[in-house]
Order: structure tokens, then sequence, then C-alpha cells
């Protein structure tokens, strides 16, 4: 096989960050590596783009207008999992081969869709701003392990919460139409989750609204709704609205649409100790870090060396 030769656009923030300096790796196999927008700003990138053979890339959109300007490029490395905002149609025209990293960050995001669960069912976020304030009234909440729980989706984020929640005791009722129930949890469509379950945690793919007012209505009064998958599975208006009116106890997120800018529905002062909202943080640990990082150093450097990576994408799935 050849030896890699070429420049990698670097646009994740985190790659590299955790205990393994693979910037350094890719350097020492004999590639440049260059760093850009990571919100892919076409303008800024062009440059870089004019050069890059191979691209490491977070969650921003990558269009068939980056690839154009990408004649040399070769392989998309997706620093994570998701693929929803790469054209794959347009890379596969293009002969550039798109990969990403399966499982990286499962534990990571699991992890913190417990943590977002309990922080709303204790009300630990408005219980802090209390004491801050000098006010130290206690706030009456539930136990994880006497609730039913929903989980929208058994991917491998989704059964790792699923596998939480059993240890916590709680009934986890699951929905996802194209797995078979893993043993101790039970089978259900959404409008069963709604009307039986204390919380809801999605784990879906993005592309659709699967929490509307439509559901929001006929949800246990004093829910509680967690997000660590996509913004746009969830009606933030619609949501909103639920809080307001008490039908839903808290909202606690991972992920907003229109992230990185300030307002939104789910924003607004009137809303604080009801709504929980982390910086896209689900799959920022060290380890996950570390995993991510190997798995699109690799895919790198066996494109541009000649083999095939792993974990390849296309429109019909992973390969």
């Amino acid at each position: 096989m050849a030896e890699p030769s070429g420049t990698v656009l670097v646009t994740s923030r985190s790659f590299g960050s955790g205990t393994r300096p693979y910037e350094e790796e890719l350097t020492r196999a004999g590639l440049r590596v260059v760093r850009g927008s990571p919100v892919h700003d076409l303008a800024e990138l062009k440059s870089a783009l004019a050069e890059a053979t191979a691209w490491i890339a977070g969650v921003a959109p990558i269009t068939d207008a980056h690839l154009a300007a990408a004649p040399r490029l070769r392989i998309i490395a997706r620093y994570g999992v998701g693929v929803d905002a790469v054209d794959l149609a347009a890379a596969a025209r293009r002969g550039v081969t798109v990969t990403n990293t399966p499982g990286a960050n499962s534990e990571a995001v699991a992890d913190l869709a417990v943590v977002l669960l309990l922080a709303a069912l204790r009300g630990v976020v408005p219980g802090d701003r209390r004491v801050r304030a000098g006010d130290w009234r206690p706030s009456r909440g539930h136990e994880l392990g006497a609730l039913t729980v929903g989980v929208v989706g058994l991917g491998r984020v989704g059964q790792g919460v699923a596998r939480r929640l059993g240890g916590f005791g709680a009934r986890v009722l699951a929905c996802d139409p194209y797995v078979a129930a893993p043993e101790g949890i039970e089978l259900a469509d959404l409008a069963t989750l709604a009307r039986e379950c204390h919380a809801v945690s999605l784990h879906a793919p993005g592309g659709s609204t699967l929490i509307d007012a439509d559901w929001l209505a006929r949800i246990r009064p004093g829910a509680v709704l967690v997000n660590t998958a996509r913004a746009d599975l969830v009606d933030e208006d619609a949501v909103a609205r639920a809080l307001r009116a008490g039908r839903l106890a808290a909202y606690a997120t991972d992920t907003l649409a229109g992230e990185g800018h300030v307002g939104g529905a789910l924003l607004d002062e009137d809303l604080a100790d009801r709504v929980v909202v982390t910086p896209h943080i689900g799959a920022h640990t060290v380890e996950a870090v570390d995993r991510m990082g190997l798995g699109a150093t690799t895919a790198v450097l066996d494109a541009l060396s000649g083999r095939t990576p792993a974990n390849v994408v296309t429109e019909q799935g992973d390969l």
C-alpha cells in the first residue's frame, strides 16, 4: 500500500483534545493538518478545501457546495455518529467516501441522558439557583426507580439508557419499530409512551418531528421529557406551551434548534426552572473523544493509503 500523503482539514473543535495526540499521529504519517471553521462557513473554508484530501468533520452541515470547493477530497471522516448533516448523495457523485465512528460516544451520551433525567426529576438546577439566592426551602421530587420511563429509539445509546434505567429499578417501555426488545424492556408505540410514562427520553435519528402538540396533549400530567438526540425531533414551541400550561413538568435537553445563537422558545426566563439545557456535551468525555479520534484518524490513514476504511456510510446506510 502507498504511504498516505496530502492535507487533512479538521473542523471538529474537540479532535485531539483527549489523552492521545491524534493530530500528531497524522503529521508523523506525512500528512499536513490544517484547522478550519467549526461551523463550516464556506467562505472561510474555501482555501483549505481547495487543498484538502481528507476532512475530519464535526456536526455542522456539509453541502454539495462544500464538496464542489474540494476537488482533491477523498474522505470525510465524521468525528461522531450522525451523518444527517452530510450530503451523502453529493459525496457519492463526487467519489468521496464518508465514514463515522459508531459506538464511540454511546456510553457518554447514555450517561448524560440519565443525568438530565435525574436533574429534572429532582429539581437540581432550580434548587442550585434558589440556594445561591439565599432560599434553602427544599423541593419535592421523584425516585427514578418508582417510575415508568419511555425510551424512543433502541440503538446503542437507547439501549445504554435502558440498561442504566434498569439499574435504578425503573420500568422501561421502548418505542422502536426496527429492533426486538432486549430482556427486561417492553415494546410500545409513542401513544402508549405518552399515556403510561412518567418520563420519556429521545434517542431516535433526526429528520422528523416526533414530539408535537398532539403528542404532548396526551402525556401524563407532570411528565418529564429528555432529548440528547436531535433538536428537530421536538416542536420546541409546543414544548414551551406544554411547560407553561403545567402539562409537562420539565424538559431537559442537550440540543436546541439554532444552536450557537442566543434566544429561542425554550430559553425564556419564565421557563428557567423547568428547562435544563446543556451545550451539546453528550459526546464530550475524555473517553469518547479518544474513541472518536481513533476512529476518524484510522479512517483517514486507511483511505489515503489505498485501504478501504471501516464504517463507510452511504445513502442506503452503513456498509
